[in-house]
Protein backbone atom coordinates (compact mmCIF):
# COMPACT_ATOMS: atom_id res chain seq x y z
CA UNK A 1 0.00 0.00 0.00
CA UNK A 2 2.82 2.39 0.82
CA UNK A 3 4.51 1.75 -2.54
CA UNK A 4 1.22 2.37 -4.38
CA UNK A 5 0.63 5.57 -2.40
CA UNK A 6 4.05 7.01 -3.25
CA UNK A 7 3.69 5.97 -6.88
CA UNK A 8 0.29 7.70 -7.10
CA UNK A 9 1.70 10.84 -5.47
CA UNK A 10 4.59 10.96 -7.94
CA UNK A 11 2.20 10.50 -10.87
CA UNK A 12 -0.03 13.28 -9.58
CA UNK A 13 2.96 15.56 -9.09
CA UNK A 14 4.22 14.93 -12.61
CA UNK A 15 0.73 15.67 -13.96
CA UNK A 16 0.50 18.92 -11.98
CA UNK A 17 3.95 20.01 -13.09
CA UNK A 18 3.23 19.12 -16.72
CA UNK A 19 0.55 21.78 -16.69
CA UNK A 20 3.03 24.44 -15.61
CA UNK A 21 5.55 26.38 -17.63
CA UNK A 22 8.17 23.69 -18.15
CA UNK A 23 10.92 23.30 -20.68
CA UNK A 24 9.03 20.29 -22.13
CA UNK A 25 6.00 22.47 -22.92
CA UNK A 26 8.36 24.97 -24.48
CA UNK A 27 10.23 22.43 -26.59
CA UNK A 28 7.15 20.43 -27.58
CA UNK A 29 4.93 23.41 -28.45
CA UNK A 30 3.83 23.41 -32.09
CA UNK A 31 2.51 26.51 -33.83
CA UNK A 32 1.27 29.84 -32.53
CA UNK A 33 -1.80 28.42 -30.80
CA UNK A 34 0.34 26.07 -28.75
CA UNK A 35 2.72 28.87 -27.83
CA UNK A 36 -0.08 31.20 -26.80
CA UNK A 37 -1.58 28.52 -24.57
CA UNK A 38 1.85 27.93 -23.12
CA UNK A 39 2.11 31.55 -22.11
CA UNK A 40 -0.93 31.32 -19.88
CA UNK A 41 0.96 28.87 -17.68
CA UNK A 42 3.28 31.61 -16.43
CA UNK A 43 0.97 32.06 -13.46
CA UNK A 44 1.77 28.60 -12.07
CA UNK A 45 5.51 29.19 -12.16
CA UNK A 46 5.83 32.66 -10.73
CA UNK A 47 8.32 31.76 -8.05
CA UNK A 48 10.70 30.23 -10.58
CA UNK A 49 11.02 33.51 -12.45
CA UNK A 50 11.60 35.81 -9.50
CA UNK A 51 14.86 37.59 -8.75
CA UNK A 52 17.86 35.51 -7.59
CA UNK A 53 18.36 35.16 -3.86
CA UNK A 54 21.31 36.65 -2.03
CA UNK A 55 23.10 33.38 -1.35
CA UNK A 56 25.00 32.37 -4.47
CA UNK A 57 26.14 28.90 -3.43
CA UNK A 58 25.14 25.84 -5.41
CA UNK A 59 24.26 22.38 -4.09
CA UNK A 60 24.71 19.29 -6.25
CA UNK A 61 23.25 16.06 -4.88
CA UNK A 62 24.41 12.85 -6.56
CA UNK A 63 22.24 9.90 -5.54
CA UNK A 64 24.07 6.59 -5.97
CA UNK A 65 21.15 4.24 -6.43
CA UNK A 66 21.42 0.61 -5.52
CA UNK A 67 23.24 0.88 -2.20
CA UNK A 68 26.89 1.84 -2.58
CA UNK A 69 29.36 -0.25 -0.59
CA UNK A 70 31.01 2.40 1.58
CA UNK A 71 33.43 -0.17 2.98
CA UNK A 72 35.01 -0.42 -0.48
CA UNK A 73 35.05 3.33 -1.09
CA UNK A 74 36.37 4.63 2.23
CA UNK A 75 37.78 1.39 3.53
CA UNK A 76 38.83 0.66 7.15
CA UNK A 77 41.93 -1.06 5.84
CA UNK A 78 43.67 -1.23 9.22
CA UNK A 79 40.81 -3.10 10.87
CA UNK A 80 41.60 -6.85 11.09
CA UNK A 81 37.87 -7.62 11.14
CA UNK A 82 37.56 -6.02 7.71
CA UNK A 83 40.12 -8.34 6.19
CA UNK A 84 38.72 -11.37 7.99
CA UNK A 85 35.13 -10.82 6.88
CA UNK A 86 36.09 -9.93 3.32
CA UNK A 87 38.87 -12.36 2.41
CA UNK A 88 38.34 -11.89 -1.35
CA UNK A 89 37.20 -8.29 -1.78
CA UNK A 90 38.83 -6.29 1.04
CA UNK A 91 40.85 -3.38 -0.36
CA UNK A 92 44.48 -3.68 0.84
CA UNK A 93 45.62 -0.66 2.82
CA UNK A 94 48.86 -0.61 0.84
CA UNK A 95 46.88 0.01 -2.35
CA UNK A 96 44.90 2.95 -0.93
CA UNK A 97 45.53 6.56 -0.06
CA UNK A 98 45.71 6.64 3.73
CA UNK A 99 43.43 9.40 5.07
CA UNK A 100 43.66 8.90 8.83
CA UNK A 101 41.73 7.02 11.50
CA UNK A 102 42.73 3.75 9.83
CA UNK A 103 40.83 4.57 6.61
CA UNK A 104 41.97 4.69 3.02
CA UNK A 105 40.48 5.88 -0.27
CA UNK A 106 39.99 3.21 -2.91
CA UNK A 107 42.68 3.41 -5.63
CA UNK A 108 39.91 3.70 -8.24
CA UNK A 109 39.47 7.23 -6.85
CA UNK A 110 42.99 8.36 -7.74
CA UNK A 111 41.65 11.29 -9.76
CA UNK A 112 40.04 12.66 -6.57
CA UNK A 113 43.17 12.50 -4.44
CA UNK A 114 44.20 16.10 -5.34
CA UNK A 115 40.84 17.36 -4.06
CA UNK A 116 41.39 15.52 -0.79
CA UNK A 117 44.88 16.98 -0.42
CA UNK A 118 43.54 20.48 -1.13
CA UNK A 119 40.91 20.22 1.61
CA UNK A 120 38.10 20.23 -0.96
CA UNK A 121 36.96 16.69 -0.20
CA UNK A 122 35.82 14.99 2.98
CA UNK A 123 33.91 11.90 4.04
CA UNK A 124 31.57 10.81 6.79
CA UNK A 125 31.34 7.11 7.59
CA UNK A 126 28.72 4.97 9.34
CA UNK A 127 25.99 7.25 7.95
CA UNK A 128 22.45 5.94 8.01
CA UNK A 129 18.78 6.75 8.00
CA UNK A 130 16.56 5.84 10.96
CA UNK A 131 14.62 3.76 8.44
CA UNK A 132 16.45 0.41 8.65
CA UNK A 133 14.66 -1.12 5.67
CA UNK A 134 16.75 -3.18 3.26
CA UNK A 135 14.25 -2.47 0.49
CA UNK A 136 15.69 -0.19 -2.18
CA UNK A 137 12.35 1.53 -2.75
CA UNK A 138 11.49 2.15 0.89
CA UNK A 139 15.02 3.21 1.86
CA UNK A 140 15.33 5.62 -1.06
CA UNK A 141 11.89 7.05 -0.35
CA UNK A 142 12.71 7.72 3.30
CA UNK A 143 16.06 9.28 2.45
CA UNK A 144 14.66 11.56 -0.23
CA UNK A 145 11.73 12.65 1.90
CA UNK A 146 14.22 13.53 4.64
CA UNK A 147 11.94 12.06 7.26
CA UNK A 148 11.16 8.71 8.80
CA UNK A 149 7.41 9.37 8.82
CA UNK A 150 5.40 8.74 5.65
CA UNK A 151 3.19 11.64 6.74
CA UNK A 152 5.87 13.93 5.26
CA UNK A 153 4.88 14.08 1.60
CA UNK A 154 7.33 16.56 0.08
CA UNK A 155 11.01 15.93 -0.66
CA UNK A 156 13.76 17.48 1.44
CA UNK A 157 15.18 19.44 -1.51
CA UNK A 158 11.75 20.87 -2.24
CA UNK A 159 11.60 22.14 1.33
CA UNK A 160 15.09 23.59 0.94
CA UNK A 161 13.91 25.55 -2.11
CA UNK A 162 10.98 26.89 -0.09
CA UNK A 163 13.38 28.08 2.62
CA UNK A 164 15.78 29.62 0.11
CA UNK A 165 13.05 31.76 -1.37
CA UNK A 166 12.56 32.73 -5.01
CA UNK A 167 15.24 32.40 -7.62
CA UNK A 168 15.71 32.25 -11.38
CA UNK A 169 14.14 29.81 -13.81
CA UNK A 170 17.24 27.67 -13.48
CA UNK A 171 17.53 27.68 -9.71
CA UNK A 172 16.72 23.93 -9.49
CA UNK A 173 17.28 21.23 -12.09
CA UNK A 174 16.99 17.47 -12.06
CA UNK A 175 19.21 15.72 -14.57
CA UNK A 176 17.29 12.72 -15.85
CA UNK A 177 13.91 11.75 -17.26
CA UNK A 178 11.73 12.37 -14.19
CA UNK A 179 11.59 14.52 -11.09
CA UNK A 180 13.36 12.75 -8.20
CA UNK A 181 11.47 12.15 -4.97
CA UNK A 182 13.66 14.68 -3.16
CA UNK A 183 12.27 17.53 -5.33
CA UNK A 184 8.60 16.53 -5.17
CA UNK A 185 6.43 19.29 -3.70
CA UNK A 186 5.19 22.79 -4.34
CA UNK A 187 8.45 24.30 -5.64
CA UNK A 188 9.33 24.23 -9.32
CA UNK A 189 12.31 22.49 -10.87
CA UNK A 190 13.39 21.86 -14.45
CA UNK A 191 13.84 18.25 -15.55
CA UNK A 192 16.22 17.68 -18.45
CA UNK A 193 18.36 14.97 -19.99
CA UNK A 194 20.83 17.42 -21.43
CA UNK A 195 21.29 20.97 -22.64
CA UNK A 196 19.99 20.00 -26.09
CA UNK A 197 16.55 19.64 -24.49
CA UNK A 198 16.35 23.42 -24.40
CA UNK A 199 16.73 23.79 -28.14
CA UNK A 200 14.03 24.97 -30.52
CA UNK A 201 15.73 23.96 -33.74
CA UNK A 202 13.14 25.34 -36.15
CA UNK A 203 13.93 29.01 -36.78
CA UNK A 204 10.31 29.92 -37.56
CA UNK A 205 9.05 28.14 -34.46
CA UNK A 206 11.63 29.91 -32.32
CA UNK A 207 10.64 33.30 -33.71
CA UNK A 208 6.92 32.59 -33.21
CA UNK A 209 7.58 31.47 -29.65
CA UNK A 210 9.42 34.64 -28.73
CA UNK A 211 6.93 36.93 -30.52
CA UNK A 212 3.96 35.24 -28.85
CA UNK A 213 5.44 35.56 -25.39
CA UNK A 214 6.41 39.19 -25.97
CA UNK A 215 2.80 40.11 -26.75
CA UNK A 216 1.22 38.25 -23.81
CA UNK A 217 1.39 41.15 -21.36
CA UNK A 218 2.14 44.07 -23.66
CA UNK A 219 0.29 47.17 -22.51
CA UNK A 220 -1.19 45.41 -19.48
CA UNK A 221 -0.76 46.56 -15.91
CA UNK A 222 -0.41 42.95 -14.81
CA UNK A 223 1.49 41.66 -11.76
CA UNK A 224 3.19 39.11 -14.01
CA UNK A 225 4.56 41.63 -16.50
CA UNK A 226 7.97 41.56 -14.82
CA UNK A 227 7.79 37.79 -14.65
CA UNK A 228 7.09 37.60 -18.37
CA UNK A 229 10.20 39.65 -19.07
CA UNK A 230 12.25 37.33 -16.91
CA UNK A 231 10.78 34.37 -18.78
CA UNK A 232 11.83 35.79 -22.14
CA UNK A 233 15.32 36.37 -20.83
CA UNK A 234 15.42 32.79 -19.52
CA UNK A 235 14.34 31.36 -22.88
CA UNK A 236 16.93 33.46 -24.66
CA UNK A 237 19.64 32.29 -22.26
CA UNK A 238 18.58 28.66 -22.66
CA UNK A 239 18.71 28.92 -26.43
CA UNK A 240 22.21 30.35 -26.37
CA UNK A 241 23.46 27.64 -24.03
CA UNK A 242 21.78 24.83 -25.95
CA UNK A 243 23.06 25.93 -29.34
CA UNK A 244 26.61 26.70 -28.22
CA UNK A 245 29.26 23.99 -28.31
CA UNK A 246 30.47 23.97 -24.72
CA UNK A 247 34.23 23.96 -24.26
CA UNK A 248 35.52 22.89 -20.84
CA UNK A 249 38.42 24.74 -19.27
CA UNK A 250 41.82 24.17 -20.81
CA UNK A 251 43.24 20.75 -19.99
CA UNK A 252 39.91 19.29 -18.80
CA UNK A 253 38.56 16.18 -20.51
CA UNK A 254 35.34 14.65 -19.26
CA UNK A 255 35.14 10.85 -19.40
CA UNK A 256 32.29 9.24 -21.30
CA UNK A 257 29.06 8.28 -19.63
CA UNK A 258 25.87 9.81 -18.30
CA UNK A 259 27.26 11.30 -15.09
CA UNK A 260 30.08 13.06 -16.89
CA UNK A 261 27.69 14.47 -19.50
CA UNK A 262 25.34 15.75 -16.84
CA UNK A 263 28.08 17.33 -14.78
CA UNK A 264 29.40 19.01 -17.91
CA UNK A 265 25.95 20.53 -18.43
CA UNK A 266 25.94 21.76 -14.84
CA UNK A 267 29.38 23.29 -15.33
CA UNK A 268 28.04 25.16 -18.34
CA UNK A 269 25.09 26.49 -16.33
CA UNK A 270 27.34 27.57 -13.47
CA UNK A 271 29.72 29.40 -15.75
CA UNK A 272 26.81 31.11 -17.48
CA UNK A 273 25.67 32.45 -14.09
CA UNK A 274 22.01 31.57 -14.68
CA UNK A 275 21.23 31.31 -10.96
CA UNK A 276 21.55 27.55 -10.47
CA UNK A 277 21.20 26.73 -6.77
CA UNK A 278 20.27 23.03 -6.64
CA UNK A 279 20.95 20.17 -9.05
CA UNK A 280 19.95 16.56 -8.45
CA UNK A 281 21.52 13.67 -10.35
CA UNK A 282 21.03 9.90 -10.22
CA UNK A 283 23.70 7.27 -10.87
CA UNK A 284 22.61 3.64 -10.90
CA UNK A 285 24.55 0.39 -10.86
CA UNK A 286 25.64 0.20 -7.20
CA UNK A 287 23.69 -2.94 -6.22
CA UNK A 288 26.67 -5.28 -6.30
CA UNK A 289 25.51 -8.65 -5.01
CA UNK A 290 27.94 -10.32 -7.42
CA UNK A 291 31.30 -9.48 -8.97
CA UNK A 292 32.07 -6.51 -6.77
CA UNK A 293 35.66 -7.39 -7.58
CA UNK A 294 39.08 -6.42 -6.35
CA UNK A 295 41.28 -3.39 -6.88
CA UNK A 296 42.39 -4.67 -10.29
CA UNK A 297 38.92 -5.24 -11.74
CA UNK A 298 35.22 -5.73 -11.15
CA UNK A 299 32.05 -3.68 -10.92
CA UNK A 300 33.22 -1.52 -8.02
CA UNK A 301 36.42 -0.51 -9.76
CA UNK A 302 34.54 0.36 -12.94
CA UNK A 303 31.74 2.34 -11.29
CA UNK A 304 34.00 4.11 -8.83
CA UNK A 305 36.49 5.07 -11.54
CA UNK A 306 33.76 6.53 -13.75
CA UNK A 307 32.22 8.48 -10.88
CA UNK A 308 35.55 9.78 -9.59
CA UNK A 309 36.84 10.84 -13.00
CA UNK A 310 33.59 12.68 -13.76
CA UNK A 311 33.57 14.56 -10.44
CA UNK A 312 37.27 15.38 -10.73
CA UNK A 313 36.80 16.77 -14.26
CA UNK A 314 33.84 18.85 -13.13
CA UNK A 315 35.66 20.32 -10.13
CA UNK A 316 38.66 21.22 -12.28
CA UNK A 317 36.44 22.63 -15.01
CA UNK A 318 34.57 25.09 -12.79
CA UNK A 319 37.82 26.25 -11.15
CA UNK A 320 37.24 29.03 -8.59
CA UNK A 321 33.47 28.41 -8.68
CA UNK A 322 34.12 25.25 -6.66
CA UNK A 323 34.53 27.45 -3.60
CA UNK A 324 30.82 28.30 -3.86
CA UNK A 325 29.75 24.77 -4.75
CA UNK A 326 28.95 21.81 -2.52
CA UNK A 327 28.67 18.29 -3.92
CA UNK A 328 27.28 15.49 -1.77
CA UNK A 329 26.84 11.82 -2.62
CA UNK A 330 24.03 9.82 -1.04
CA UNK A 331 22.94 6.19 -1.24
CA UNK A 332 19.96 4.46 0.30
CA UNK A 333 22.01 2.11 2.48
CA UNK A 334 25.39 0.45 2.76
CA UNK A 335 26.30 -3.21 2.41
CA UNK A 336 26.85 -6.01 4.89
CA UNK A 337 30.34 -6.38 6.30
CA UNK A 338 30.58 -10.08 5.46
CA UNK A 339 31.09 -10.81 1.77
CA UNK A 340 28.67 -13.32 0.22
CA UNK A 341 29.34 -16.47 -1.78
CA UNK A 342 29.22 -14.62 -5.10
CA UNK A 343 32.15 -12.31 -4.34
CA UNK A 344 29.76 -9.50 -3.60
CA UNK A 345 27.91 -7.98 -0.65
CA UNK A 346 24.23 -7.89 0.27
CA UNK A 347 22.07 -5.04 1.56
CA UNK A 348 23.25 -3.49 4.81
CA UNK A 349 22.88 -0.31 6.86
CA UNK A 350 25.63 2.21 7.69
CA UNK A 351 27.42 3.75 4.73
CA UNK A 352 29.90 6.42 3.64
CA UNK A 353 28.97 9.87 2.35
CA UNK A 354 31.39 11.87 0.19
CA UNK A 355 31.48 15.67 0.08
CA UNK A 356 33.30 18.06 -2.24
CA UNK A 357 33.65 21.81 -2.58
CA UNK A 358 34.41 24.87 -0.52
CA UNK A 359 33.82 25.77 3.10
CA UNK A 360 34.58 22.33 4.49
CA UNK A 361 36.88 20.98 7.13
CA UNK A 362 38.33 18.84 4.38
CA UNK A 363 40.89 16.07 4.20
CA UNK A 364 39.14 14.25 7.05
CA UNK A 365 36.86 11.30 7.72
CA UNK A 366 34.25 12.79 10.05
CA UNK A 367 31.70 11.30 12.39
CA UNK A 368 31.54 8.58 14.99
CA UNK A 369 33.04 5.30 13.86
CA UNK A 370 31.70 2.22 15.68
CA UNK A 371 34.25 -0.15 14.17
CA UNK A 372 33.73 -3.63 12.79
CA UNK A 373 34.18 -5.73 15.91
CA UNK A 374 31.38 -8.34 16.11
CA UNK A 375 29.81 -6.70 19.17
CA UNK A 376 29.80 -3.30 17.39
CA UNK A 377 27.84 -4.41 14.35
CA UNK A 378 24.13 -3.94 13.81
CA UNK A 379 22.93 -7.43 12.84
CA UNK A 380 26.00 -7.91 10.69
CA UNK A 381 25.98 -4.37 9.29
CA UNK A 382 27.98 -1.23 9.91
CA UNK A 383 26.03 0.51 12.67
CA UNK A 384 24.34 3.77 11.78
CA UNK A 385 26.37 5.96 14.12
CA UNK A 386 25.73 9.20 12.20
CA UNK A 387 22.36 10.43 10.98
CA UNK A 388 22.49 11.68 7.38
CA UNK A 389 20.16 14.54 8.34
CA UNK A 390 22.79 15.98 10.68
CA UNK A 391 25.28 16.26 7.82
CA UNK A 392 22.77 17.83 5.45
CA UNK A 393 21.39 20.21 8.08
CA UNK A 394 24.88 21.43 8.96
CA UNK A 395 25.66 21.90 5.28
CA UNK A 396 22.45 23.86 4.70
CA UNK A 397 23.04 26.10 7.71
CA UNK A 398 26.68 26.93 7.05
CA UNK A 399 26.70 26.97 3.27
CA UNK A 400 23.21 28.10 2.29
CA UNK A 401 21.95 30.17 5.24
CA UNK A 402 19.08 27.72 5.77
CA UNK A 403 19.09 27.58 9.55
CA UNK A 404 15.61 26.20 10.23
CA UNK A 405 16.61 22.54 10.18
CA UNK A 406 13.24 21.53 11.68
CA UNK A 407 11.50 22.81 8.55
CA UNK A 408 13.72 20.63 6.37
CA UNK A 409 14.00 17.57 8.59
CA UNK A 410 10.92 17.49 10.85
CA UNK A 411 10.99 15.68 14.19
CA UNK A 412 14.78 15.46 14.21
CA UNK A 413 17.11 16.96 16.80
CA UNK A 414 20.06 18.37 14.88
CA UNK A 415 23.58 17.46 16.02
CA UNK A 416 26.59 19.18 14.51
CA UNK A 417 29.46 16.98 13.31
CA UNK A 418 31.91 19.73 12.33
CA UNK A 419 32.10 18.81 8.66
CA UNK A 420 31.76 22.43 7.54
CA UNK A 421 33.50 25.57 8.66
CA UNK A 422 31.83 28.38 10.53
Amino acid sequence: MHAEQVTDELAAERDRWSKGFTRRRLVQGAGFVGVAALGTQLVTSRVSFAAPEDNKNTLIVIFLRGGMDGLSVVAPGDDPNYKQMRPNIAVPMAAMKAVGRGFGLNPAMTSLYPLWDAGQMAAVHAVASPDASRSHFQAQDALERGAASVAVRTGWLDRVLAQMGPGTTFRAIAQGSALPRSLVGGEQAIVLNGMRDFRIDNDNMRAQTMDALKTLYTGLDHPLSTTAGSTLQAISTAQKLATTQYKPSEGVTYPGGGLADRLRDIAQLLKANVGLRIAALDVGGWDMHTNLGKVDGGDMKNSLTNMSDAIAAFCTDIGPLLENTTIVTMSEFGRRVQENGNVGVDHGHGNAMLLFGGGMNGSKVHGNWPGLAPNSLDQGDVAGANDYRDILAEMLKKRFNVSDSAAIFPNHDFKQLGVFKG
